[in-house]
């Protein structure tokens, strides 16, 4: 259950330790970034009244402060550290240490942050489940950029090994992945949702289940501006300046790019014809991939959305 506090704390969060600040207060308080710590941090939150902590995200080092907070029943929000950058620059502060960083992330928790629901837990291990597979294919991408230089073949039968082990890898983990979300029926329902679309296949669609959640509960807008697919206007006065995409999840974007290339040639006819009607207007190749990456992650959020496999006469949501 959620605290009904009012009161708001922003932590900073290192490898080894935890700074606390509670908005409006001067106190500052340090815990180890351990299960004791944790359980400390707790006992001072209540002490203080809080009811929302914001906690910028640090690679993962505030994994295990997060999952405890939420369970103990404290409202976390997330932010990215953009985001709170930002901030301290539109305050004009320069000066920094843990503790006004936890005083920053407090501040900018209480002023400007939204609460949000808890995300599902399960997608937690998926996640890093899938990173462990992109890495696999960061190796292979590696050696084979190494094997196109390499004149030694014993050299070369090194690589070629080594790319080999990366790809038993990369396909082992992936039906791995594949077989824990099929563990669970709700998601296993989405996974099959999204394979209907055609273009779409299994690695396209992990990525897009297990690094957008959300899809299903989006707006086409939203949904392309959360996986960086959306063009920005750079426009002033009179000036009409390029649209550009940019941020997002990159690797949803990555995975939609890569499926759009044989989707729009092969897979997927209303992808054909989208490509065909984007070069006849003067578009470069690389702007119709990412026009074809956008309306695949637009028709995965509206079989999501409506329940219903893909139909060729499906209209977006």
């Amino acid at each position: 259950m959620t605290k009904l506090s009012t009161n708001v704390a922003g932590i900073d969060t290192g490898k080894a330790t935890l700074d606390i600040a509670v908005h409006g207060r001067a106190a500052c308080w340090q815990v180890a970034n351990t299960a004791a710590g944790f359980r400390r941090l707790e006992a001072i939150l209540v002490e203080a009244d809080v009811g929302h902590v914001g906690i910028e995200a640090s690679g993962g080092y505030e994994r295990g402060v997060v999952a405890h907070l939420r369970a103990a029943g404290f409202c976390v929000s997330m932010h990215q550290p953009v985001q709170v950058k930002a901030f301290a620059t539109m305050q004009l502060r320069r000066a920094k240490n843990d503790r006004l960083d936890a005083r920053l992330i407090a501040a900018f928790t209480a002023i400007l942050a939204v609460e949000r629901p808890a995300p599902d837990p399960r997608f937690q291990a998926f996640a890093d489940l899938l990173t462990f597979i992109e890495q696999a294919e960061e190796d292979m991408v590696r050696a084979k950029t190494r094997l196109e230089h390499q004149h030694q073949a014993r050299l070369r039968r090194q690589l070629a090994a080594d790319i080999a082990k990366a790809k038993r890898r990369r396909e082992r983990e992936l039906l791995r992945l594949l077989a824990a979300l099929r563990a669970h029926c709700d998601i296993a329902r989405r996974l099959d949702l999204v394979l209907s679309i055609p273009g779409i296949g299994e690695r396209t669609a992990v990525a897009l289940i297990v690094g957008m959640p959300e899809l299903g509960s989006l707006s086409r807008e939203q949904a392309a501006s959360l996986a960086g697919l959306a063009p920005f206007d750079r426009d002033s006065g009179k000036h009409a300046g390029e649209r550009h995409i940019a941020g997002g999840r990159e690797r949803v974007r990555t995975a939609l790019y890569a499926a759009a290339l044989p989707a729009s040639y092969r897979w997927n006819d209303a992808l054909v014809s989208l490509r065909k009607r984007l070069a006849k207007r003067g578009k470069t190749h690389k702007q119709a991939m990412i026009a074809c990456a956008r309306k695949l992650l637009i028709y995965a959020n509206t079989v999501l959305a409506r329940a219903t496999p893909w139909r060729s006469s499906l209209q977006p949501a």
